[in-house]
């Protein structure tokens, strides 16, 4: 070969790695892949119906299974306490182009109650093959702000399902093993995702407010060791002297898990702090995100130890203005920073909840246009075809270089 065109070759090469650096230096170009609204706001069935709060989780077969609070007649989007509010359902099939008709998981109190529900908060038991949504029920006009010690304005409830969704196991109560019955006047799960640990323990995220406080409220973790049948509470970050809820965890490559909790109520920063006991005690809370008080979401999305590249955690939330422009962000670095990596969408956002599905994409379900429709978007950050033929131009000319030292 002509000594010149090899060199050519192999400059090429040599270049092109120094564009793409080593794995993990970067996140190619997010690609949308599918857009759907899953759940619009209109009337149905002779009820007006507002939906909030979204969630959604990868079942073991890869059905996806998006939740919703649906408030009734003109409730929706307050405090739960603020009128009917039922919990539905919707399942996919096919990565989420295509969604069942909604069912209904939990209509607290019945058919005309005034009862809500709120906040489905879904995992996955990796070794039973269970799919727990874990929920709240709350007393007619006794939410958050209105709810007392030692009553069961505010109950919490779970249900698990053997079927990847299609059916559910009667409600089981949880109030007095998730709350401090007689001095707690509330808690609230999630809202957003659970995870489920290494060692097996499930562990769903969840916040107290302090009976008398003024609803002052603090993180904790609410957990299991044997998948279900008995569950404990951590303890409150901060000691309870940092006021946060809304909180969402992940597992790090150490065994540890992150919590991020949404600030409260005028900061302009989350709070994040690392427990090394999976979740029963808090390291001391640091500022974590800036971003403005909203539920974001956040999943493990690769991870060396399963022979990936390099270990990520993926981050959706609001870029701004206020509740505005949902953005996505990722850390090479456990958590230690977020930085920010593409807007996924512009316009109005708010909650949003992530899910990765079985093909390894990525789905995120969340608020926009003002709330008024629970859009599902499917999008990759795999390379692009182009970088992939980089690299194998790379390597060509590396052995180009190779071959020609030789002769």
């Amino acid at each position: 070969m002509n000594r010149n065109i090899v060199l050519i070759i192999a400059w090429i090469g040599l270049g092109c790695f120094v564009m793409l650096g080593t794995p993990g230096d970067a996140l190619a170009e997010l690609h949308v892949l599918s857009q759907t609204d899953v759940f619009v706001n209109g009337t149905y069935n002779g009820h007006a119906c507002d939906y909030r709060i979204p969630s959604i989780v990868t079942a073991p077969d890869g059905t996806l299974i998006a939740f919703i609070e649906e408030g009734r007649d003109g409730v929706g989007g307050g405090d739960p306490g603020d009128g009917n509010t039922d919990l539905v359902y919707k399942r996919s099939f096919n990565n989420g182009v295509d969604w069942t008709a909604k069912a209904v998981l939990d209509d607290p109190g019945g058919s005309g109650s005034n009862m809500a529900g709120s906040n489905p908060t879904p995992v996955v038991d990796r070794d039973t093959g269970k799919v727990w949504v874990f929920y709240n029920r709350w007393e007619a006009w006794h939410g958050i702000y209105q709810s007392q010690a030692g009553t069961d304005d505010c109950q919490a409830w779970a249900r698990h399902s053997d079927d990847n969704g299609a059916t559910w196991s009667d409600p089981i109560d949880l109030t007095h093993q998730a709350r401090d019955y007689d001095n707690w006047s509330g808690m609230s799960f999630g809202p957003g995702g659970a995870i489920q640990a290494a060692n097996g323990r499930l562990i769903v995220p969840a916040e107290r407010t302090e009976s008398g406080s003024n609803c002052q409220m603090s993180a904790y973790a609410f957990y299991s060791d044997d998948h279900g049948t008995t569950w404990h509470r951590g303890e409150v970050l901060g000691g309870g002297g940092v006021y946060c809820d809304e909180c969402q965890m992940v597992e790090l490559a150490d065994g540890n898990i992150m919590i991020s909790s949404r600030q409260w109520p005028t900061l302009s920063h989350r709070w994040k702090a690392i427990s090394t006991d999976g979740g029963q005690t808090w390291g001391e809370p640091v500022v974590g995100e800036t971003v403005t008080a909203v539920a974001i979401a956040m999943e493990r999305y690769t991870f060396e130890a399963d022979g990936d590249d390099c270990n990520r955690i993926i981050w959706t939330g609001p870029g701004g203005p206020l509740r505005h422009n949902l953005d996505v962000r990722v850390s090479f670095d456990e958590g230690e920073t977020f930085p920010e990596v593409e807007r996924l969408y512009d316009g109005s956002a708010g909650y949003s909840d992530l899910t990765i599905l079985a093909d390894g994409t990525i789905g995120v379900i969340f608020e926009r246009d003002n709330y008024a429709r629970m859009t599902f978007m499917r999008f990759s950050v795999v390379p692009e075809p182009s970088t992939l033929v980089l690299l194998a131009i790379g390597l060509i000319g590396l052995l180009c270089y190779a071959w020609r030292k030789r002769k």
